[in-house]
């Protein structure tokens, strides 16, 4: 049977368009197929809880896709007299009179905190039920814009996918366990590049023990290449945080991949001076061919709303992550 979305009136649905109704019916022939493999009833339950839960969470987030937001990891059992708390919310207070959102697991402690600083206007929240550590704060309890769920590996996907920069104050297991993947997900390509800030109390020594950690350990064995370090920035500074996180996006915008092409999206045109710089310093990063400046490809008809953007196009290995990073850097850094 065929999909009908609602239609602008309410009054007849309408077919959606040709790209999404090929991976609704995708859903449906993968859903087919478990009925005849058979599944058990635990995996179909998994899957059944996981398609509620994202679609309930992509529609809480839809309206919000053109907004810059921040998600801020840390401890929920950071008290409120605790410098980390006074630091967290120091940076939801600032990012939030920027105009971005803040999401945060919507606990206590350091999520409170951040949110507490954003206010609930700019507050957003993904909480885990829990047995316990699970009650929402007062920040975000009772909004619209607080999702609940049952698995963590579907809140994280939406921690990360929802977002266009992480920070992360000291924390746990949790905390570690999301700045690592999103790390993991940046040095591998499977995130598009976005800025991340390990944020400390002021004179604090969390992150500065994780990233002598990092340095000796990983970078020292060789299990890690020195532009990874380039992937994210540690401060005990809110104001340095936050201008990490808006320097980020002064003249690069975003990034998509159409076909065996890279295309940075620009808020404004690069000079043929800083072009001929990036050719110059980044070859090493490319598979073939050379950096150019132009404008939207024919692949990007289905986003109208950044055809006015300048591009930065070329073929990139996708292998240098870390490097591409510095490439970012350098488009921001440079002044015409």
């Amino acid at each position: 049977m065929p999909t009908s979305f609602p239609s602008p009136d309410d009054s007849q649905p309408t077919r959606p368009p040709p790209k999404v109704e090929e991976l609704i019916e995708r859903i449906r022939e993968s859903t087919d197929k478990m009925a005849s493999d058979p599944p058990s009833r635990g995996d179909l339950k998994i899957l059944s809880r996981t398609l509620k839960e994202l679609r309930y969470a992509f529609k809480v987030f839809a309206p919000y896709r053109r907004r810059r937001k921040v998600t801020v990891f840390g401890s929920a059992r950071t008290l409120p007299e605790d410098p980390a708390y006074r630091q967290a919310k120091a940076f939801g207070r600032a990012m939030a009179e920027q105009e971005w959102f803040v999401i945060t697991g919507a606990s206590s402690g350091i999520m409170e905190g951040a949110h507490v600083g954003a206010g609930k206007a700019h507050a957003m929240g993904l909480n885990i039920l829990l047995p316990f550590e699970q009650a929402a704060n007062p920040v975000i309890a009772g909004d619209p814009k607080l999702v609940h769920m049952k698995y963590f590996f579907t809140r994280k996907l939406m921690f990360v996918k929802e977002t266009d920069a992480i920070c992360l104050l000291p924390g746990g297991f949790g905390t570690l366990d999301e700045g690592l993947e999103v790390l993991t997900l940046l040095q591998t390509g499977k995130h598009d590049m976005m800025p991340v800030v390990l944020l400390d109390a002021p004179v604090g020594d969390y992150w500065a023990a994780f990233q002598e950690f990092v340095e000796k350990q990983l970078l020292g064995r060789g299990m890690i290449s020195p532009e990874d370090l380039a992937l994210y920035t540690v401060t005990d500074d809110v104001t340095a945080a936050v201008s990490e996180l808006l320097c980020f996006y002064r003249r690069y915008h975003s990034m998509r991949y159409v076909r065996s092409k890279l295309v940075f999206r620009l808020r404004e045109k690069l000079s043929a001076a800083v072009l001929e710089a990036i050719n110059a310093r980044f070859a090493d990063i490319l598979a073939r061919g050379q950096f150019e400046l132009r404008g939207p490809l024919s692949d990007e008809r289905d986003d109208p709303a950044l055809a006015s953007l300048p591009r930065l196009v070329f073929s990139f290995n996708r292998r240098n992550f870390g490097r591409l990073r510095q490439l970012i850097d350098l488009i921001n850094s440079t002044s015409e």
